[in-house]
């Protein structure tokens, strides 16, 4: 099984994504351990990253999909072309996408401490994404659920395709 929970800074895709990974019995992968040093400090800046620097990244994710069996990957995939990337690697990838709004972003951003995105990006991120499409077949995950409960929903759906 492969599966992303995808969506933008903030929006659970580590806490659920774990949670997720243990209904599943499988390894969970946060995406943001992959940036390179640059992108790191680029972000930490208060610079959103350019897409000349998301397609390396976005491919060292593809590979960690297509080098591990049972894997959740938590990673923004903002934009369908950086999905279809991720599929590139992962044939029958599933997408598992918390849906939440923005002003939820900035109130859990006010009491965000230790990672490198800062509050002056949550914009962009939303600028960026693109939310999947029902062509995509993603699970919507209604954040007002409790994270264990969202996980073992979400952990049902997919057994389930």
């Amino acid at each position: 099984m492969k599966v992303v929970v995808m969506g933008v800074a903030g929006s659970g895709k580590t806490t659920l994504g774990v949670a997720i990974a243990q209904e599943l019995d499988c390894l969970f992968i946060d995406a943001d351990d992959l940036h390179p040093a640059e992108n790191i400090a680029h972000m930490k800046s208060g610079k959103p990253l350019t897409d000349e620097m998301r397609w390396p990244w976005l491919e060292a994710c593809g590979a960690a999909l297509r080098d591990n069996r049972d894997v959740v990957l938590g990673c923004s995939a903002l934009k369908l072309a950086y999905r279809e990337c991720l599929r590139s690697f992962a044939p029958g990838l599933r997408l598992v996408y918390p849906r939440v709004t923005e002003e939820v972003i900035r109130e859990r951003f006010k009491n965000r401490t230790g990672h490198f995105m800062p509050d002056r990006l949550i914009a962009s991120q939303f600028d960026t994404l693109e939310a999947p499409t029902i062509e995509e077949n993603a699970t919507l995950v209604p954040m007002t659920l409790p994270v264990p409960r969202a996980a073992q929903l979400v952990a049902s759906i997919l057994l389930a395709k």
